[in-house]
């Protein structure tokens, strides 16, 4: 969970990234906003359970698609899960899956990478 010592991450500068990037590549603006959703949830995920003040955030299109990935300090890989529909949270990854094409984790050797990849505009 989250500690109340971290102050809340910043993502203005991975937002305009995130954004500059594809509008360079030619994704339209509801892709844009699809992706800017997904990247804000991987980085609150990091800052509120990988307990990292800070997380790594690589942005890049490599052969028409775009790839985000958020690192955190946690080993704790995430799981893909049915959320409770009375709980108040957990359905932060069920969104990025619902908006990207693909999403997955991969440990590393201080904690884990969450990445998420959208194919590129038509």
């Amino acid at each position: 969970m989250c500690d109340p010592n971290l102050n809340s991450p910043s993502l203005t500068v991975s937002r305009e990234a995130l954004r500059d990037t594809m509008a360079r590549a030619g994704y339209p603006n509801s892709s844009i906003g699809d992706a800017e959703l997904a990247l804000v949830e991987l980085v609150v995920n990091a800052w509120r359970h990988g307990l990292t003040a800070a997380p790594v955030v690589l942005v890049a299109v490599v052969r028409g698609t775009l790839r985000v990935t958020v690192a955190d300090r946690s080993p704790v890989l995430p799981e893909q899960r049915k959320p409770d529909p009375f709980a108040q949270s957990g359905r932060g990854l069920m969104l990025v899956e619902g908006l990207m094409h693909r999403w997955g984790a991969e440990p590393q050797k201080l904690g884990k990478r969450v990445w998420f990849e959208l194919d590129g505009a038509a």
